[in-house]
């Protein structure tokens, strides 16, 4: 499979574990692909519920994706500043469809002062029982969320504003050609 090109409007697809479809963003542009992560930007951009239902994002926000880490994270970009969305989830892949990957229910909420919230603690504990979760999908899904804490403690990656800014600002540039 070749990865998509800085420019390129992919599809981000979530499932459940149990293989049904749970999300659909579509046009997300691609800002930057390695090896390992992507990069894309979502602007006004169309999801897609399982149920049916459809809505439109409502800030820029800076997507981050990567191969080895069970989490994804999103940084909107909000007028009183940036705020994020941690998705613990399975590492990404792509195929020629869209970029997939299996959402597991915890989040992770960055408000614009900092605080954190971890939510959707119950949903986890139902569907892990629901959809047999392994212990060892339990124990990763749970180092994950330590190390995410790291990375938005130590404002690694995506946490920090000089890279929000550094790929808002391409964004900008790339929209604009």
């Amino acid at each position: 499979m070749k990865l998509p090109k800085e420019g390129d409007f992919i599809t981000i697809q979530s499932y459940k574990h149990d293989g049904n479809l749970h999300r659909t963003w579509r046009d997300t542009m691609v800002l930057k692909t390695t090896e390992n992560a992507l990069i894309g930007i979502n602007d006004h951009t169309l999801v897609t519920e399982n149920d049916g239902r459809r809505w439109v994002t409502r800030e820029p926000a800076i997507v981050y994706f990567h191969k080895k880490y069970w989490f994804n994270i999103i940084a909107m970009i909000r007028d009183n500043g940036i705020s994020y969305y941690c998705n613990l989830a399975s590492p990404y892949y792509m195929d020629s469809e869209a970029l997939k990957y299996i959402d597991y229910d915890l989040d992770v909420k960055v408000f614009t002062d900092g605080e954190k919230r971890l939510l959707d603690v119950e949903e986890y504990e139902r569907h892990k029982r629901q959809m047999h979760y392994s212990k060892e999908l339990d124990y990763i899904l749970k180092e994950n969320v330590k190390i995410l804490v790291d990375w938005i403690n130590k404002e690694r990656g995506p946490f920090s504003q000089a890279y929000v800014n550094i790929w808002y600002k391409r964004y900008v540039e790339l929209k604009n050609r």
